[in-house]
């Protein structure tokens, strides 16, 4: 055989993902916070971006002057009082000032050292209380030993109980309980017109009550079911963490941005993009002059460079946009009874008929709405929530699962408290209704929506 080197020519088709598709990709399947960061690190690094301002531009002051209305300085003048510094404004305008909108909350440790500070603890006492404090979580119960405190600070065990019960007595009430048992019994203690049998029954019976054991706790107390019924109620109403009002992740609320807007205007649903999640970009004005004179080569050079690369990521961002909005127009298009009826209307919808309706690839659509959020005259969604599996009816319709979670939540609130319904009698009510599911579907979309068992919801009053 012989062997040797031979030049040929050979045409082979290859699918290669260029810069500009790369990007695109990236950030078709952002949320609207990772674009931002994004973007705002792209205008830092390229000379030749700039984000569209959505206010208006004045050329010089006196244009900005001309457009505002003239004040009327002999009435000013009128209102003014220099002696008594008045308001000259109408208190009827809402004042907007920083004092409306900054406040401090204190930490529970804060508010219980305040206390601390103002109760009647001696000085030896203090360093003691101020130990107990530091040793409270979150939720406001105490996580160290009694003994390890006594021993840390070389005191006596029953002056740190001592104290202890001191800051038992400090808001809010419960704090410095060391388990459930006792932040309970400290809020009824300081209650009035309680019934005598509440403390027992949280001393003894917590855990029957978490079972809804309720005609146990009545056999043994010898105490009506009716009244037992009311205690359990009466004590569901206690708060279980007391310093959570307090917590320090209470102001840490991430509020959540959507990245378009369904809304019915004169009978019809217009879908509305949100700039904010995906900020409009142009090309800085002094730096593309500089382009068009060409004074200096290595700066025009540098500067085509960069306006390449801004006019890619305009591209991806635009293209963005209108793949967002082609998605949501076809959800719009196989979900109109959602937005008629709620979740009973919703109907079984997959990636696959979106992308064949919008002529995409099923990635692409699953990209699109991947953490994005839309805010609809039913409430906020995200655009996952619209795709939903299903099963088929009697009557030969699709039906979602989340449709039938609503039916099936449904019939648990308006059923009677006394006899609610099994898993099984839901199987057969949705029968009737013509979805056929079985009891164990039932029971796996009843835990789904955190409803409790026929034997936790029945109440005995």
């Amino acid at each position: 055989m012989k062997l040797g080197y031979n030049l040929a020519l050979e045409q082979v088709q290859k699918l290669i993902m260029t810069p500009e598709l790369r990007q695109a990709i990236q950030l078709l399947q952002f949320n609207s916070q990772e674009l931002n960061e994004y973007l705002k690190k792209q205008i830092e690094e390229n000379p030749m971006l700039d984000q569209i301002s959505t206010g208006e531009i004045y050329e010089n002051i006196d244009q900005y002057t001309n457009e505002k209305e003239e004040i009327d300085w002999k009435e000013y003048i009128e209102k003014y009082d220099d002696i008594s510094y008045r308001y000259s404004g109408n208190k009827d305008d809402n004042e907007y000032n920083y004092e409306n909108f900054i406040s401090y909350s204190p930490t529970l440790r804060e508010h219980l050292l305040f206390q601390l500070n103002v109760s009647r603890v001696d000085d030896e006492d203090m360093p003691i209380g101020e130990m107990i404090i530091e040793s409270i979580d979150s939720n406001g119960y105490l996580v160290t030993d009694v003994d390890q405190i006594a021993e840390d600070l070389k005191v006596d065990v029953d002056r740190v109980e001592k104290v202890l019960r001191i800051i038992q007595t400090f808001e809010p009430a419960g704090v410095g309980a060391r388990d459930l048992k006792e932040c309970l019994l400290i809020q009824i203690r300081g209650m009035e017109s309680v019934n005598p049998n509440t403390e027992l029954i949280i001393e003894r019976y917590l855990e029957d009550i978490a079972h809804n054991r309720l005609l146990k706790i009545s056999k043994e107390l010898n105490i009506d079911l009716k009244e037992v019924q009311e205690i359990c109620d009466f004590i569901k109403t206690l708060e279980p963490k007391p310093g959570r009002s307090y917590s320090g992740d209470a102001d840490q609320v991430n509020y959540i941005t959507p990245d378009a807007y369904i809304e019915y205007i004169d009978g019809e649903y217009v879908i509305i993009l949100n700039d904010i999640t995906g900020p409009r970009l142009n090309i800085n004005n002094f730096y593309r002059e500089m382009i068009r004179q060409g004074k200096d080569p290595k700066a025009t050079e540098f500067l085509s460079e960069r306006l390449n690369a801004a006019m890619r990521i305009i591209r991806s961002i635009e293209q963005r946009r209108m793949t967002i909005y082609s998605v949501l127009e076809s959800i719009l298009k196989f979900q109109r009874d959602f937005f008629i009826m709620g979740e009973k209307g919703l109907k079984p919808l997959t990636l696959k008929e979106v992308a064949d309706d919008i002529d995409m690839h099923e990635s692409t659509v699953s990209r699109a709405t991947n953490g994005k959020y839309v805010q609809t005259p039913r409430g906020l969604f995200e655009l996952k929530y619209f795709f939903t599996s299903g099963i088929s009816t009697n009557k030969g319709a699709d039906v979602s699962s989340t449709s039938i979670k609503a039916v099936l939540k449904e019939i648990i609130e308006g059923e009677d408290p006394k006899k609610p319904y099994s898993d099984q009698q839901l199987s057969n009510i949705l029968k009737e209704r013509g979805i056929s599911i079985s009891r164990r579907t039932v029971a796996k979309y009843r835990d789904e929506l955190n409803i409790p068992s026929s034997t936790m919801r029945r109440r005995y009053n």
